[in-house]
């Protein structure tokens, strides 16, 4: 049987992720715009231009789009790992990490476009085309692992409820603080 157990290291495990994901997600936007000769910052939750240079639509569109590609390979080699290497408590909050990120980027998609209401707005195929996609499969590779692994509903819960809660500490920390990375 494989290791469901809670405990305050896969609570620590969860927080790490969240902030890993975040960041790798944050910087790839901010590496992007500066590879193509942007000024940006780079914060928490978000990169901002930062310059008298007006970004071109093709750069916007490749700027939105390195953070997403890096979340979803991000998901695929966790789930790659999970599905080849066998079960690891440890690596799975990665994966589903991961998917949530995406599915609460798409329904920002709401309020304020996001990385894949952006692109998908420029393409003109509908608002939310590419959130839906890219939540949808990283649902299913999500779901592929549950399956595989008989994940426990508990199990499942408090990963859920401790993902939520550590992303939402670290979007308001982000919102009331502004943290700046680089």
């Amino acid at each position: 049987m494989n290791n469901q157990k809670i405990t305050f290291k896969y609570f620590i495990t969860i927080l790490v992720g969240v902030l890993f994901t975040w960041i790798i997600h944050e910087f790839s936007h901010w590496l992007t715009a500066k590879l193509l000769g942007y000024e940006s910052i780079m914060t928490l939750n978000g990169t901002f231009y930062n310059g008298d240079k007006v970004l071109t639509d093709t750069h916007d569109i490749l700027v939105s789009a390195s953070g997403p590609v890096v979340t979803v390979l991000q998901g695929l080699i966790i789930f790659l790992l999970l599905k080849y290497r066998g079960w690891n408590k440890y690596l799975y909050p990665l994966l589903f990490i991961a998917f949530y990120m995406r599915f609460l980027a798409g329904l920002i998609n709401f309020i304020n476009l996001n990385d894949e209401g952006r692109i998908s707005e420029f393409f003109g195929i509908g608002t939310y085309t590419l959130s839906i996609i890219i939540s949808s499969f990283l649902f299913y590779i999500v779901f592929l692992i549950s399956k595989k692994y008989n994940l426990k509903w508990k199990f499942q819960l408090l990963t859920t409820l401790f993902i939520m809660l550590t992303s939402s500490i670290l979007i308001l920390s982000d919102m009331y603080f502004g943290i700046r990375l680089l």
